[in-house]
C-alpha cells in the first residue's frame, strides 16, 4: 500500500510517497490528503506566479478547441486556470463554464472575464455541476494530476450529455525518447504527475470508464518524439 505524508523538502505539493502495509483506509486517506495539498500548492503558485502562468502551447490548443466546439454548445473547461481557454470557448459561441481548484486562479479568471461563469471544485471531489450539463468538456493537462482517475472520469462522464464529447490532453510517455533513454529521465518521483500515460493506456482507461468512439493521438513535436497525447471520446 501507499500513502502520502508531509515532506519537509521543497517538493511539488510537499508530499512524498512511502510504503506502509499497516496503514488503514489508504484510498480514502490518499484522496483527502492529496486533495488538500494540491489546493494549497496551486493557491501558492497562482499567488506568486499568476502573471507568468499561461496554458502550455496555448495557440496550438486553441486551434484544437476551435476545431471541436460548436456554436451553442454548453462547454466545460476543467482545470481552467485564469480562464484563457474558457474565453476561447465563449468566443466560439459556446456557453462556457470554467472549473478550477485554486481560488487565486479563479480571482484572475473572474477579473479578466467577468462575463463568464467560473466555479471552485476540489481536484478529486464531485463537480458542482448538474448531470448531462455539457456537450463538450475540455481538460488540458489535468488527468495526470488526479489521485483517483476512475472517480474523476466518472464525474466527467456524469456532467456530459449523452453524445457529449470529451477532449483532453496529457503528457505522452510512449514516445521514442522514453523508450531510448528510460522513464526516469522523463518523470520526477517527487513531482505532481501521479499517472503517466501512453496512447494504449489512455485509450484503455477511457474505455473502461464507459467512453466510446475513442481516438487518441500524439501532437506537438516531430514524429516519434511528440510529447503530448490528445484524446477525443464520446459519452
Amino acid at each position: 500500500m501507499i500513502h502520502w505524508r508531509d515532506c519537509e523538502q521543497p517538493t511539488v505539493h510537499r508530499l512524498r510517497v512511502t510504503l506502509d502495509p499497516a496503514w488503514p483506509r489508504c484510498r480514502a486517506g490518499l484522496r483527502a490528503r492529496y486533495g488538500r495539498a494540491v489546493q494549497s500548492y496551486y493557491e501558492e503558485l497562482w499567488e506568486r506566479l499568476g502573471e507568468q502562468l499561461e496554458p502550455p502551447r496555448r495557440a496550438r490548443r486553441e486551434a484544437l478547441l476551435l476545431g471541436e466546439v460548436r456554436a451553442g454548445d454548453r462547454a466545460l473547461d476543467l482545470g481552467c486556470g485564469a480562464g484563457e481557454f474558457t474565453a476561447t470557448l465563449a468566443r466560439a459561441g459556446a456557453r462556457a463554464v470554467g472549473v478550477e481548484v485554486a481560488r487565486a486562479a479563479l480571482r484572475r479568471a473572474r477579473a479578466a472575464h467577468p462575463e463568464l461563469d467560473f466555479r471552485l471544485a476540489p481536484i478529486d471531489g464531485p463537480l458542482p455541476l448538474a448531470d448531462n450539463a455539457f456537450e463538450l468538456v475540455w481538460a488540458s493537462e489535468v488527468i495526470e494530476h488526479v489521485a483517483d482517475t476512475a472517480r474523476w472520469l466518472s464525474e466527467v462522464r456524469r456532467v456530459l450529455a449523452p453524445g457529449g464529447r470529451l477532449l483532453l490532453s496529457t503528457p505522452s510517455h510512449g514516445r521514442l525518447g522514453v523508450a531510448l533513454w528510460g522513464l526516469e529521465r522523463y518523470s520526477e518521483p517527487l513531482g505532481d504527475h501521479l499517472h503517466l500515460y501512453t496512447r494504449r493506456s489512455l485509450r484503455r482507461v477511457l474505455g473502461e470508464l464507459g467512453f466510446g468512439e475513442l481516438h487518441v493521438r500524439t501532437i506537438e513535436g516531430p514524429p516519434l518524439l511528440r510529447h503530448t497525447l490528445l484524446a477525443r471520446a464520446v459519452r
